[in-house]
C-alpha cells in the first residue's frame, strides 16, 4: 500500500528564510511546496532541494488574492498529498514617516503582512480540520510586539497577524492543529541586508546576523513538538542583539 506524501507548504518562499524552511522540511522527508507571486523565481531553490535528494515543487500565487490561495491549496491537496505543515512567511517590512503614509501604502502593507496570512491560515485550517492534525506557523517580527518610528503600517499589520495567530491557536489547538508564531528579532543574513546595511554588516560580530538555516530549525522544532507541551510563540535573535 502506497502512502500519500507529506507536504510542507511555504507561502512567501523568498531566497533566504522561506527557502531555508522548505529545505529543512525536505531534509526531514516532506515534499516541499514553495509559493511566491512569481513562481519562476523559485527554480533555483527547488533545484537545490532536489540536488540534495529532496522533493520540491514551485507555485505562483499572489497570497493577497483569495481565489489564488484557494486554488493553491486545492491543487496541492489533489495532486500531491495532504498539507501537514503550512508556513506563512510574507514580510512587507517597509518604512514610511506617518505623514507620508498614504492610505494606498497602508492598505498594501496590511494586505501583504496580514490579509494574506488570514487567507493562508484559513485555507490550511479548512483542510487540516478534516484530518484533525497539522501545523500552521506564522513568521512574525519585532514589529509584531513593538511599534517603531516610521513603521506604523508594518507594525499595525504585524500586530494584527499575531492576533490572528493567537485566535487560531486557541480555536484549533483542541482539534490537534498546532498554530505557532515566530518573532524574528534581528537582521537576517540576506543579500538585501548586506547591500542596504553595509556598515551594520561590517561592524557585526561573528554570528551577529540571523542565519536562515538556523532559523529554519526553529520551525522544524515547532512542528515536531509533542502536543503535551506545544509552544505558541517564541522569539529568535542573535546573542548580541539589543532587546
Amino acid at each position: 500500500m502506497q502512502h500519500a506524501a507529506r507536504i510542507a507548504l511555504v507561502v512567501g518562499a523568498g531566497d533566504a528564510l522561506g527557502s531555508a524552511i522548505a529545505s529543512r522540511f525536505a531534509r526531514g522527508g516532506y515534499v516541499a511546496c514553495l509559493a511566491r507571486r512569481d513562481g519562476e523565481k523559485l527554480a533555483p531553490a527547488c533545484a537545490r532541494i532536489r540536488d540534495a535528494g529532496g522533493q520540491a515543487h514551485g507555485f505562483s500565487c499572489d497570497a493577497r488574492r483569495e481565489e489564488e490561495v484557494v486554488e493553491l491549496f486545492r491543487q496541492i491537496e489533489t495532486s500531491l498529498g495532504p498539507i501537514e505543515v503550512a508556513v506563512h512567511n510574507i514580510g512587507a517590512n517597509v518604512r514610511f514617516p506617518i505623514a507620508e503614509t498614504t492610505s494606498r501604502k497602508y492598505s498594501k502593507v496590511w494586505e501583504m503582512a496580514c490579509f494574506s496570512a488570514f487567507l493562508v491560515g484559513r485555507e490550511a485550517a479548512r483542510h487540516m480540520q478534516q484530518r484533525q492534525r497539522g501545523t500552521i506557523v506564522f513568521t512574525g517580527a519585532t514589529a509584531s510586539v513593538r511599534g517603531g518610528a516610521g513603521f506604523a503600517a508594518f507594525a499595525g499589520a504585524k500586530h494584527a497577524k499575531r492576533a490572528l495567530a493567537q485566535s487560531m491557536a486557541r480555536e484549533l489547538g483542541p482539534q490537534n492543529i498546532h498554530v505557532a508564531h515566530v518573532v524574528i528579532d534581528g537582521a537576517i543574513d540576506t543579500e538585501w541586508i548586506r547591500e542596504n546595511f553595509k556598515e551594520m554588516v561590517a561592524n557585526a560580530p561573528p554570528d551577529g546576523l540571523l542565519q536562515p538555516d538556523d532559523i529554519a530549525e526553529t520551525y522544524w522544532f515547532l512542528h515536531n513538538q509533542p502536543r503535551s507541551a506545544w509552544t505558541f510563540e517564541l522569539d529568535v535573535r542573535p546573542y548580541c542583539e539589543r532587546w
